[in-house]
């Protein structure tokens, strides 16, 4: 894997081959499933929110906060859906995670889910872009892996949704089993699901 390349290669706006894609996926499983539920980080970093398939605004955010090692990112999900390019926004955080994967984390996101990505956008651009749904599946099995949340100098915790009303310790969100579809209840589905409220 030429990692380097292939960065080059997505950021000038083409796309991985199928069994590129494929083995990108499988190694950065692999750097995933390390990680912890509650992946601790160091400041230093850039909190980024939703990106949603916008692969343009991505790169600007790099271009104005700084690349990949020289800044510290965490990204809380919603990488696909909704913007056009979801399969280059989801394609360029893997490769940075399988080039720099101590400078980079990943957060799942309530979109991150097999249900939803049929629903707005990220299953009709890897069907259009590839012909099929092969890439939809290398990059929905990598969901499964994505952590749940990240503690900042062990102060500081960001999930993508909100807390659960039955998660009172972060050692609870460290036995939560991930490597799963997104259920429908429970501390998992609150963690993607329960955004903050005006009260």
């Amino acid at each position: 894997m030429d990692l380097d390349q292939w960065i080059s290669k997505v950021k000038d706006g083409q796309h991985l081959s199928e069994d590129e894609l494929q083995l990108l996926c499988e190694y950065v499983k692999e750097i995933l499933i390390e990680e912890s539920n509650v992946q601790p980080v160091n400041s230093p970093v850039t909190v980024c929110g939703d990106i949603h398939g916008q692969f343009h605004d991505l790169m600007k955010l790099f271009q104005t906060g700084g690349h990949v090692p020289e800044t510290n990112y965490i990204f809380m999900g919603d990488f696909v859906d909704r913007g056009y390019n979801s399969l280059e926004v989801f394609t360029i955080l893997l490769l940075l995670k399988a080039r720099h994967p101590a400078h980079i984390t990943l957060l799942r996101g309530n979109h991150e889910s097999r249900q939803l990505t049929q629903v707005y956008g990220f299953y009709d651009e890897c069907q259009r872009k590839y012909g099929n749904a092969n890439a939809w599946r290398y990059c929905t099995d990598v969901f499964d892996y994505l952590t749940l949340s990240a503690i900042i100098d062990g102060t500081v915790l960001c999930v993508h949704g909100g807390l659960s009303p039955d998660v009172r310790t972060i050692d609870q969100i460290r036995l939560i089993e991930r490597n799963c579809e997104i259920p429908h209840e429970g501390p998992f589905c609150d963690l993607m699901w329960s955004d903050p409220e005006d009260i």
